[in-house]
């Protein structure tokens, strides 16, 4: 319990120390993210936050977990998320190419699963598979890194929404590693909310700084380690064992992970490539009914505790039946929103609102817009 209060408080100190120098060496060499007719914001705002909530996550980390059980494996699971964190980088100042920022993030999934030994090997009965050969644990493995990154990195688009999803799902995963006693993970957990913590108080709305691509992919791997960890030991664990683990899992990680799915599946089906960039994230549609970006994120921050909760005492249903339940109950809330919206557009209730304001702008989020490789 210590190591976790001191990982939280250390997190939290380097993170707030950090943030307003680097919003002052943005200011000083002019490195914003500067306003245009798709954004949302109207004011250049730095967006190097994901340094800072590196530099607080692993210093803590690293001095307050004990890698006496695992003396070789948290080393690789460190020099992915350095790839990583100078992948985002270097995209956040030079604003690479979409093919090199994946080749980034198979490498660090490579690492996390050839070298770290951190691998899904089953799919508890999900379409029929259970136990997975070796070679199809290991794609499956780089597969679900590499769209988690790319979830987290998709969902940042709306101030303080990411962080505030992050926190609520490290929060999870702190408590289920505490209570079963796997402390080095309880730590990375517990630092990572020390760490956004502090990010969340310039990061509300109106954010003084943006956490870029360093900041929302370096998530994205954490989280990714941290969901492989927990669907590896939850039905075997010593003191708190939880069934339907992937689903468990998924619902965890829900609405990144399920928005990022959604959208990208009426991409291919309109015949465009899934990172084209649109004003169709779940974030977008809200905000097309003048909620604010502080409602914003609250609503989806309660989606984002609520369903693992419900999924948690639905979990005798079984990994497939929950995870096809989840599925279907997310396309079936967004599709009412989007018909909600499209009737109130239709009847002029919301004409010359912010809400048709909005539709005008295409409120495309930093990460897609550099995904597309608009400027």
């Amino acid at each position: 319990m210590v190591e976790l209060i001191m990982s939280v408080i250390l997190a939290f100190g380097i993170t707030f120390y950090a943030i307003p120098a680097i919003i002052h060496a943005a200011q000083e060499k002019k490195l914003f993210d500067y306003p245009d007719e798709r954004k949302l914001h109207r004011q250049p705002v730095p967006a190097l936050g994901g340094i800072g909530i590196f530099s607080g996550f692993v210093t803590a980390f690293l001095l307050t977990a004990s890698f006496t059980e695992f003396p070789v494996k948290f080393q690789y699971l460190i020099a992915a998320a350095l790839v990583i964190f100078f992948v985002g980088l270097k995209d956040d100042l030079l604003n690479i190419s979409p093919f090199k920022k994946f080749l980034g993030q198979v490498l660090a999934a490579a690492i996390i699963a050839f070298k770290g030994g951190l691998l899904l090997t089953s799919m508890d009965g999900f379409l029929g598979v259970n136990e997975l050969p070796d070679m199809a644990s290991y794609l499956l493995t780089i597969l679900t890194i590499v769209v988690i990154i790319n979830a987290y990195n998709l969902i940042d688009g709306v101030d303080g929404l990411a962080t505030g999803l992050s926190l609520i799902s490290s929060s999870f995963f702190a408590v289920f590693f505490f209570i079963n006693d796997d402390i080095a993970y309880a730590c990375m957990a517990t630092s990572l909310i020390g760490a956004l913590l502090a990010f969340l108080i310039f990061n509300a709305q109106p954010a003084r700084i943006f956490m870029g691509d360093t900041g929302s992919m370096m998530l994205g791997l954490l989280h990714a380690m941290m969901v492989i960890r927990f669907i590896g030991m939850a039905e075997s664990a010593p003191i708190f064992p939880v069934s339907a683990a992937p689903a468990v899992g998924f619902a965890i990680l829900f609405v990144p992970l399920f928005d990022t799915l959604r959208v990208f599946s009426f991409r291919m089906l309109r015949g465009t490539s899934p990172f084209t960039p649109d004003r169709n994230h779940i974030h977008h549609i809200l905000l097309r009914f003048r909620f604010s970006h502080t409602q914003v994120a609250l609503m989806l921050g309660f989606a984002g505790l609520a369903v693992p909760v419900i999924t948690y005492f639905m979990r005798g249903l079984g990994t497939a039946w929950l995870l096809t339940g989840l599925i279907f109950v997310g396309f079936f809330v967004a599709g009412i929103l989007l018909l909600r919206y499209r009737f109130v557009t239709k009847s002029n209730v919301v004409k010359g609102s912010l809400g048709e304001k909005m539709t005008s702008i295409r409120p495309i989020s930093m990460v897609e817009r550099k995904a597309s490789g608009q400027n």
